[in-house]
């Protein structure tokens, strides 16, 4: 990462954040891809874009493993960055799989 890092400086703060959010990510991956696979019916992980599967782990991770983030600002995020960064129809896909994996991570709500 610190390679990355040298070409794209941030604040120190931003950069641990987002370390956190990547390697809890890889941490976890096995867990995440099972939710993920189950959440999104008809939808192998190998057939999605690269950007979107991308997506999904981060956000998914995030409603997993990270209390201090409120699942509403996951599913916004993620689907503003598929707006951003992927297909006119990915952040309609995003939200939808994603709604999927909210009610099984949280199945009383929160």
């Amino acid at each position: 990462m610190s390679l990355f890092w040298e070409h794209f400086p941030v604040n120190l703060d931003i950069r641990e954040f987002c370390g956190q959010l990547v390697l809890g990510t890889l941490d976890r991956l096995t867990l995440v891809d099972e939710l993920l696979s189950e959440a999104s019916e008809n939808w192998a992980l190998h057939r999605m874009s690269v950007v979107d599967r991308n997506i999904l782990r981060l956000a998914t991770y995030e409603l997993l493993d990270r209390p201090d983030i409120p699942p509403s600002v996951s599913l916004n995020e993620a689907i503003e960055i598929a707006k951003k960064y992927s297909t006119p129809d990915a952040a309609v896909f995003i939200n939808g799989v994603l709604d999927r994996v909210k009610r099984t991570v949280y199945p009383v709500g929160r």
